[in-house]
């Protein structure tokens, strides 16, 4: 029986809610790996802020073009159509609102939609970096985390205590224990882990989780 979904269970059920033919930007690290469960049928058109709009699938061990990276410094391929262009030309896609989802992990993610996804902590991510951008400028904004810190404590708040990316811009939330929307400046949890009761999730939530309607089950294959 699971007790929670692995990183890549989490990155595969985001990626079923990215529409055939979305701009897509995901954040560097965890996020990057939702591009690897896009659903058959479907093509994302996946962009990074360093320049490149349309790259595929990282390269086989040992065939990297390391001309050719995504902002996170990894080697990708390019797909048909694939568009090179200026970092600043990049940003103003981002800004423009040309995007439909930017995907990004978190430290912290508050009821009202406010993100923290860096620290200046010695550990931290040292700069907010293009996050900033991201979260105000695509129309859409997801989070993949765990749901709880490794020390167990919970990674969605009533308010985020980290420097905030963004304010009130996260609209879905996937973790590994449930997929939890914010609306109206609360948690609305869509779906969990059948074996978990909505006791023991909200026990490991540090802010209410509301219902609207009934929760479906949160099923992901073996990955």
């Amino acid at each position: 029986m699971t007790s929670k979904l692995s990183n890549a269970q989490i990155a595969w059920r985001a990626a079923q809610d990215i529409t055939d033919g979305a701009y897509v930007n995901l954040g560097i690290g965890f996020p990057e790996m939702v591009a690897k469960f896009q659903p058959p049928g479907r093509e994302a058109i996946f962009h990074t802020e360093n320049g490149i709009l349309g790259f595929g699938e990282a390269p086989a061990e040992g065939e990297e073009d390391w001309d050719l990276i995504n902002a996170g410094k990894k080697a990708v391929t390019l797909k048909p159509g694939a568009a090179f262009f200026h970092h600043a030309d990049s940003f103003a896609m981002v800004r423009g609102g040309h995007l439909d989802v930017a995907i990004l992990g978190a430290y912290e993610v508050a009821e009202n939609g406010d993100l923290a996804n860096w620290s200046t902590g010695p550990k931290g991510v040292p700069a907010v970096g293009g996050a900033m951008d991201l979260v105000h400028g695509a129309k859409r904004v997801a989070v993949i985390t765990d749901h709880v810190t490794k020390d167990g404590k919970p990674k969605l708040v009533e308010r985020c205590s980290l420097p905030l990316t963004g304010v009130g811009c996260v609209t879905r939330v996937y973790t590994s224990l449930a997929v939890i929307d914010i609306e109206k400046g609360h948690f609305v949890l869509r779906e969990k882990l059948p074996a978990l009761t909505l006791e023991a999730l909200q026990a490991q939530t540090g802010a209410k989780l509301h219902l609207d309607g009934p929760v479906a089950d949160l099923t992901v294959p073996e990955l």
